[in-house]
């Protein structure tokens, strides 16, 4: 298949994948599945977002893991697979997420300065740098504290040590950065995993979607059997 035919084939799928942390356990999974991207795929030097797949009806697009469920909402994509943290970070009524895929394993938490000494229920209000807002303004809500929410892309564990925010709210897999940057954590937002998201149209009038949640779950429930044998 052609660069221009990934473009140009209204009847193909496109399946949206997240740069980033979980992509190289994702690829495995999706092979299982019987969806393999196209060689230039793995090219580091190649800057497309669309790509062919061993089937020629899926092509693959490449995007920021929060432009995934983003697409996969709005019908520009009908699958994809994104970190639950985006889910709920979202909440789009038109996503699906029929299949936990048990990779990309983490948690969305709370932390602050290890200097910072003060009890978490002693303000009202505080200052928090997150790149998930709505989480954060849900967690601290239900605590009865008013978050003002400093959106970050990325070097969050700057914000305490720098005055920008008092705390932070962001991934954590082993908590080794933080420590490295003087912080604690306080408090699990939620857990989190990658999950297979779809289009609740695509799903009820495309077969194929159908087909894919399918193979997805089958190759789900193999691995988790394993793992409890």
């Amino acid at each position: 298949m052609n660069t221009n035919d990934i473009h140009d084939n209204p009847g193909q799928l496109t399946f949206a994948v997240p740069k980033g942390r979980i992509l190289d356990e994702a690829l495995p999974v999706m092979a299982r599945a019987g969806v393999e991207p196209a060689a230039d795929f793995h090219d580091p030097k190649n800057r497309a977002l669309a790509f062919a797949t061993n089937r020629a009806d899926i092509r693959l697009i490449r995007v920021r893991a929060f432009d995934v469920a983003t697409f996969v909402a709005h019908g520009a994509a009908q699958i994809g697979i994104v970190g639950s943290d985006v889910i709920e970070e979202f909440d789009y009524a038109d996503l699906y997420a029929p299949v936990d895929l048990g990779i990309g394993l983490c948690r969305l938490s709370v932390a602050r300065l290890a200097s910072d000494t003060d009890e978490p229920g002693s303000v009202s209000h505080l200052r928090v740098a997150t790149k998930y807002p709505s989480l954060t303004r849900r967690h601290f809500e239900a605590a009865g504290v008013q978050a003002e929410c400093v959106k970050l892309n990325g070097a969050m564990e700057l914000a305490p040590s720098l005055g920008l925010a008092r705390q932070i709210v962001d991934l954590v897999s082993t908590g080794k950065t933080l420590k490295e940057n003087g912080l604690v954590e306080t408090d699990v937002i939620i857990d989190i995993s990658a999950r297979l998201i779809v289009n609740r149209t695509a799903l009820k009038t495309d077969p194929r979607v159908a087909e894919l949640v399918a193979a997805f779950r089958r190759d789900a429930e193999q691995r988790s059997a394993k793992t409890a044998a």
